[in-house]
Parts: C-alpha cells; structure tokens; sequence
C-alpha cells in the first residue's frame, strides 16, 4: 500500500495544518471543517496527519479498535485476546452511504448460513479513536446529518433495528470538507465543527511550482522523496505527543476565560460551545508552542478558526465572516 503524502511536506495552507494538528493535541476541540476550491490538498493534509501520529494498541479482533479488553462490546464475543498496534485510522463516510453502512446492521450472511443474529460493525465502529472523514460534507443527506449529530453528541452509537440493540463507542475526530459553491451546510452540523478553515488556491507562482515539483517526486520518486520528509515528520510528531502530555498541566488565568466570553458576546455567537472551543483550541495551541500557559496570543492565533462559522448571518454586513472575527479580535484583545 502507497504510504501516504507526509504531512511535513504540504506546501502552504497553514491554518489548515495547525488546525488538524490542534485536533491531534485534544481531540476534544471537536473536529475541523475545511471549505475551498478542489485540488488544494484538504484529503491529502487528512490522511498526511493520520499517518504522522503514532500507531494506537487495540484489542486484536476488535471492530470498535477497543484499547483494552474491558471495553470491548458484549456483542462482539471478544473475551480474551492479545494487543496489537494498528495505524490511527482514517474511514471515509461516502455521500450515498446508506444508514446500515454508516452504524452498522444486521449480519445477512450469518443469519442466512448459520441462523444466527449478530451485528455487522458499520463506519462509527471503524472510525472509533481515530478520524471520519467526509468530503462534499455539505451535500451530505439529512438523515445522515442526524446520525451524525446524535454519535457526536454521545460519543456513542446505538442501533435499534431488525430485532438488534446494539451500542458501541464512536469518538472520533470529524474532519469535512467541502465546496460552498455547492451548498452551505446545516446549522446543526456546522455548529459541530470545534474549528473551521478556509482554503484557496495559492496564487505565488512560487509556490504552486513547489507544490507540483513536491507531488511529481511523491508519485515518481516515492521512496526517496518520504526518506527525504521522514526526519521533519518524526520532528512533528515528537512535538504533538510533547503537546499532549503538557496539556493538562497548562494554566490558564482568569483573564483568558473573560477574553473568550467577550470575544463571542461582541461577535454575537450563538450559545457556549464558541467559549468552549476557544479555550481548548488556545490551550492546545500553547501546549503546541511550549508555553506553561495561554495568553492572549494563543488565543488571537485560533479565534478565526474557532469562531468564523458560529457568527449570525448580516444580509447587510459585506465584510466576510474572517473579517468580522479579525476586527473584533483586534478590538477586544488590543
């Protein structure tokens, strides 16, 4: 199987990268939606990431990629097994996916061949502890926004049908992507989003010939070309597990809470979720960083990403979303 881009190696889209990586840090940010022009690497920067982060111990057998014995579902019949380390998995939840594709169904051949009833794991089950991707996310069909708003609410899946009632864990970094000349996402789902970032084109002439000279030597002179990036990768990869154990010791003053609540109150932010991802995004970008605590810095960095998708729509406002963010930031943190 062809080894993945490394991350190291994209060219350019830098809010794209520190978002996925702040995602990486505490997946309780809440996932990332990546909007813009096609071909601008969104899918290849998912799978780069992926790859980067360090293989995860799970139960052997395991369709839920339990990481101890103890937790593997009762449905599964997992009773005894060794640990094994598998890749931090990356599933693509396909735009016609049906409902028993994404969570799973009844076992038809096993109930044809043996008249048993057992459970079929469906994409929440493989995508547990790891990321779902979707791209087109905003010509996804509603029913399966809904699943997805009930699995990211519970981080759990529970399937009641055909006679099952099933359940298993399913938390795992939602990472969409999509084109806004194709549609505008729900509400409901966009809100779920912790961060969201904005891709374009580059129009450097520089660089656009710095990223087809790095993707011709990927697929023409692959093995050299990841030995070349394997260093910067594991550089990488050393400071995110570094941001991981420093996160729980961060302080984070007074000061910042207050900083994030005005920021959503000017900007009009609908409920708290905006406050709370804030703060998670900022302490993972200082953890990132290497500082003992969040400053307002941290927080000007990821307010954009954090906030542009939660501000009520102006008809009469012609200023963009990241606009708005900027000015306010500008204000409130001068």
């Amino acid at each position: 199987m062809t080894q993945p881009f490394p991350f190291a190696a994209i060219v350019g889209q830098d809010e794209m990268k520190t978002a996925l990586v702040l995602t990486a840090i505490d997946p309780k940010i809440g996932g990332v939606l990546v909007f813009g022009d096609r071909g601008t690497g969104k899918s290849t920067a998912v799978r780069a990431l992926a790859a980067l982060l360090p293989q995860i111990d799970v139960v052997e057998g395991c369709p839920c990629n339990s990481a101890d014995l103890r937790d593997c579902p009762d449905w599964t019949g997992i009773t005894k097994g060794k640990m094994v380390k598998r890749p931090t998995p990356v599933v693509d939840l396909p735009l016609g996916a049906t409902e028993d594709r994404v969570t799973g169904a009844l076992d038809i051949e096993r109930a044809l061949t043996k008249g048993e009833k057992a459970f079929e794991a469906g994409l929440l089950a493989r995508a547990n502890r790891g990321y779902l991707y979707i791209d087109e996310a905003n010509l996804l069909e509603d029913h399966i926004v809904d699943l997805l708003l009930d699995v990211a609410q519970s981080g759990e899946n529970l399937v009641e049908r055909e006679g099952l009632s099933i359940r298993h864990p399913a938390r795992f970094v939602l990472v969409g992507s999509g084109n806004p000349e194709e549609g505008e996402l729900r509400p409901q789902l966009l809100d779920r989003f912790g961060l969201s970032v904005e891709v374009t084109s580059p129009n450097d002439i520089d660089q656009r010939v710095e990223v087809v000279r790095r993707r011709d030597a990927y697929e023409t002179q692959t093995a050299p070309f990841l030995k070349k990036w394997r260093a910067a990768d594991t550089r990488l990869r050393n400071k995110i597990l570094s941001a991981r154990d420093a996160l729980p010791g961060l302080t984070t003053p007074d000061e910042t809470l207050r900083d994030c609540a005005a920021l959503c109150i000017e900007l009009g932010a609908d409920g708290l979720r905006g406050e709370l991802t804030l703060l998670k995004a900022a302490r993972a970008h200082a953890a990132f960083a290497g500082q003992d605590r969040v400053t307002r810095d941290n927080l000007r960095a990821v307010a954009p990403s954090a906030l542009r998708h939660r501000l009520r729509r102006d008809p009469l406002d012609e200023a963009g979303s990241t606009a708005r963010v900027a000015k306010v930031v500008s204000d409130v943190l001068a």
